[in-house]
C-alpha cells in the first residue's frame, strides 16, 4: 500500500531529524506538487552541504527541494534595490525575477561574471540582505515578451499557486488500491493519422494524458477523442504531459481547463512558454479567419498557472503509482521523449512525440537509453519503405541552389515554416551562406511567430547543442542577430513587401499554408513563374500544402466580404527534405538498434496509415519484436 501524505510527512520528519545536523534550523516540511520542500533558516548549511540534499531524496525516494523559510525573506521591491545596490553598474543587470515557488531570485546580467563577484562574494552578500537564494545567467541576446509575461503572470499569482500545489501533492501521495496490477494505453488520437495527437496511459490507480493536440486538416475530426468513456470524467485525470510545443501536440491543452481539469500539465521549460505562444497565436489565426477559437487567453493563463516544468533527466512522482522522467527528443526546442516508471518497477513504458535521431543545426539527437524499457511507443511520419532524406548537409546544398536559381531570375522564395525548429534551422542555414558570400545578400523577412520563438531559443541556451550555444553568446557570432533579418511587425510592412519588385526570401507561417501571414505573401507571388515556393517541413494530409505539393493548378481563395477569387499556380514549386525535425525510415531503425535496453514491445503511431503498418511489420521482421499499429479508438493492455 502506498502511504498517504500524513503519514508520510510524518515520516518525512524523522528521516530529516536522522539526517539533518542539530544545529540546522528546519521550519517546516511540506509537500508541494511532487516534491518534498524543507524550509529553512539555515540555507548556508545546505548550501555548504551537498551531501545532506541527496541523502534526503534517496532516503525519501522523491525529490527535495531546500528553500528559505518565507520570514527571512525581503519583499521582492527591497530585495530588487539592495540587488542593483550590491551589483556594479558594469555588470549591466537587464532583468531580476523572483520565483514565489522556489525561493529563488534570477538576475540577468550582460557580464554574470562581474554579478557574482569574486568566489560569489556578491552572491554571498546578496543572499544575507535579502534572504532570497540569487542565481546568475547571462542576458539572452534576444528579449522574448512571452517568456517576460508568463515570469512576471508566475509571480503574481504566487501564493495561488502554493495552495494549488499542496492540493496535487495530496492527490500524487493518496493511498493505492489492493488488487492485480495492471497498465492499458488508449489511442485517443494521432494513431494511423498526422495530427491531434493523445494517449491515455491508465493503470488501476491513476490515468495520465500524453499530449492533446487539434488536426490541421479540412475535415471536422480535428479533435482527439475526449469523449471516450475511459478519458471521462475530467477530473479523474491524474496528469497531463506535453512532449513538446506543436500544436498538433499541444494546441487543445487549454481547452481542458475550459472543461474543469484543475490537476497538473508537466513539460520541459521551454514547452511552456512555446505553446503558449502557439496557443495564443492559433486563437488569433482562428479569428483573423472568421472561425471561433475553442478557448480564449484565460485558459491559457490557467494553463501556465497548473504547469509544473522539469529539465532533462528529473525524475519525479505525478501519481500514486507513476513516475515520471523526460529526456531530449531532439526534435525542437525543449521536446522530449517522456519515460514512465510504473508502481515499483511493474512496467516502463517511453512515449516518443516526435523525434529527431541525428544531431541537427539546434539540437542533439534523440535519448537512447533508459533506465529500463518494456514498452516503446513510436512516431512514423517518415517511417514509410521509401522514406529516406538526405542529410542536414545536402538539404543545406539544395536550398542554396533553389534560392540561387530564383535571386538570378529576379524571383522571390517563399518558405512556408513551423514558427518552432524549422524556421530557426532555415536562418541559420541563410546566414551562414550569405555570410561567406556564397549567396546574393537580400533581405530574409520573418513573419508570424518567427522572431519571438527565436528570442524563446536564446532564453535557453542550455537546450541547444553546445555549437550553436557557444555562438549565440559570441556577439559577433550570434547568426540570428544578422542584419540579414528583418522582422515584420505589421500588415503594412507585409504589404510592401508582397508589392516589392525586389527580389526577397520570406520564412512566414503556418508550415503547411493553412492560415496565417504565409496566405497573404502566397496570393501576391503564386502567378508569377520566376517566384519559387519552398516547402521545407511535412505537408499533412487534407492540408493545402500537400495539395500543392501533389500539382494543384488553381487554388481558390474566399476573401474578405465572402467574395470567392480563383488563381492559378505558376510559382515554381520545391520541396526539400532534410530539414525535418523527424527521424527518417533509417534514423528510426536506427534508435531501435541502438536504444538500451531494447522494449519487448512497440507501439507504432503519427504516422499516415501506410507507414504505421509498414514500420511495424519490418521493426518486427528485423527485431523479433512484438510490434502494433493500433487504430484511433483502441486499447492495448500492456501488462
Amino acid at each position: 500500500m502506498h502511504m498517504g501524505i500524513d503519514d508520510f510527512i510524518h515520516h518525512a520528519r524523522e528521516v530529516v531529524r536522522s539526517t539533518v545536523p542539530p544545529r540546522v534550523q528546519i521550519t517546516n516540511i511540506e509537500f508541494e506538487g511532487p516534491m518534498v520542500v524543507i524550509y529553512t533558516k539555515s540555507l548556508e548549511e545546505f548550501a555548504n552541504n551537498n551531501d545532506i540534499v541527496r541523502q534526503l531524496a534517496q532516503a525519501l525516494r522523491r525529490r527535495v527541494a531546500v528553500r528559505p523559510d518565507p520570514s527571512i525573506l525581503a519583499d521582492t521591491d527591497r530585495a530588487e534595490t539592495e540587488i542593483k545596490h550590491i551589483i556594479p553598474p558594469e555588470a549591466e543587470v537587464s532583468d531580476i525575477w523572483f520565483d514565489g515557488d522556489t525561493g529563488e531570485v534570477t538576475i540577468e546580467a550582460l557580464s554574470p561574471g562581474l554579478a557574482i563577484g569574486k568566489h560569489g562574494a556578491l552572491l554571498n552578500d546578496i543572499k544575507k540582505r535579502i534572504g532570497w537564494a540569487p542565481k546568475v545567467v547571462r542576458t539572452p541576446p534576444i528579449p522574448s515578451k512571452t517568456v517576460g509575461e508568463i515570469r512576471g503572470y508566475l509571480r503574481m499569482v504566487s501564493e495561488d499557486r502554493k495552495e494549488w500545489l499542496k492540493k496535487i501533492a495530496r492527490r500524487i501521495n493518496r493511498e493505492t488500491s489492493k488488487g492485480e496490477n495492471w497498465v492499458r494505453i488508449s489511442a485517443l488520437g494521432g494513431y494511423r493519422e498526422v495530427g491531434r495527437s493523445a494517449h491515455l496511459l491508465t493503470t488501476k490507480d491513476s490515468k495520465v494524458l500524453v499530449d492533446c493536440g487539434v488536426k490541421f486538416s479540412q475535415s471536422e475530426e480535428d479533435s482527439p477523442f475526449l469523449n471516450a468513456p475511459e478519458f471521462l470524467p475530467i477530473e479523474s485525470i491524474d496528469a497531463v504531459i506535453i512532449t513538446h510545443a506543436h500544436l498538433d501536440h499541444c494546441g487543445l491543452v487549454p481547452l481542458l481547463f475550459k472543461y474543469g481539469y484543475d490537476g497538473a500539465v508537466y513539460c520541459t521549460p521551454p514547452t511552456r512558454d512555446m505553446m503558449s505562444l502557439l496557443q495564443i497565436d492559433y486563437m488569433k489565426v482562428a479569428h483573423g479567419e472568421g472561425r471561433r477559437s475553442p478557448f480564449d487567453s484565460a485558459f491559457v493563463r490557467e494553463m501556465v498557472k497548473h504547469t509544473i516544468t522539469l529539465n532533462y533527466g528529473d525524475t519525479t512522482d505525478i501519481s500514486p503509482d507513476v513516475r515520471l522522467t523526460l529526456q531530449n527528443a531532439g526534435h525542437i526546442l525543449g521536446s522530449s521523449i517522456a519515460h514512465f516508471h510504473i508502481g515499483d518497477g511493474i512496467h516502463n513504458i517511453a512515449i516518443s512525440g516526435d523525434m529527431k535521431y541525428e544531431k541537427t543545426w539546434l539540437f542533439n539527437p534523440a535519448m537512447d537509453k533508459f533506465p529500463r524499457l518494456e514498452t516503446l511507443v513510436i512516431e512514423s511520419t517518415y517511417g514509410g519503405f521509401h522514406d529516406h532524406q538526405p542529410s542536414r548537409k545536402d538539404a543545406a546544398e539544395s536550398l542554396k541552389s533553389i534560392v540561387a536559381r530564383t535571386l538570378e531570375r529576379g524571383g522571390k522564395v517563399l518558405v512556408p515554416v513551423f514558427a518552432v525548429g524549422r524556421s530557426q534551422e532555415v536562418m541559420i542555414v541563410l546566414e551562414q551562406y550569405m555570410r561567406q558570400h556564397e549567396l546574393k545578400e537580400v533581405p530574409v523577412h520573418l513573419d508570424g511567430m518567427i522572431w519571438e520563438a527565436t528570442a524563446i531559443h536564446t532564453a535557453y541556451p542550455e537546450y541547444l547543442n553546445s555549437n550553436l550555444r557557444n555562438q549565440i553568446f559570441q556577439k559577433g557570432e550570434n547568426p540570428f542577430l544578422s542584419p540579414i533579418f528583418k522582422r515584420v511587425d505589421s500588415a503594412d510592412m507585409r504589404e510592401r513587401i508582397c508589392n516589392d519588385p525586389e527580389p526577397c526570401i520570406v520564412l512566414a507561417t503556418s508550415g503547411m499554408l493553412n492560415g496565417g501571414p504565409v496566405m497573404e505573401y502566397f496570393k501576391s507571388w503564386c502567378t508569377e513563374p520566376q517566384n519559387s515556393l519552398v516547402f521545407v517541413g511535412y505537408q499533412a494530409e487534407g492540408t493545402l500544402g500537400r495539395r500543392i505539393q501533389r500539382g494543384w493548378q488553381e487554388i481558390q481563395f474566399t476573401e474578405r466580404g465572402g467574395k470567392s477569387m480563383t488563381l492559378p499556380i505558376k510559382i515554381a514549386i520545391d520541396t526539400v527534405d532534410g530539414f525535418s525535425g523527424h527521424s527518417d525510415r533509417n534514423q528510426l531503425m536506427a534508435y531501435l538498434q541502438n536504444i538500451q535496453p531494447r522494449p519487448e514491445r512497440v507501439l507504432v503511431m503519427h504516422g499516415e496509415e501506410a507507414k504505421c503498418l509498414d514500420l511495424a511489420v519490418s521493426l518486427h521482421k528485423r527485431f523479433g519484436l512484438e510490434t502494433r499499429a493500433p487504430p484511433n479508438l483502441e486499447v492495448v493492455r500492456l501488462r
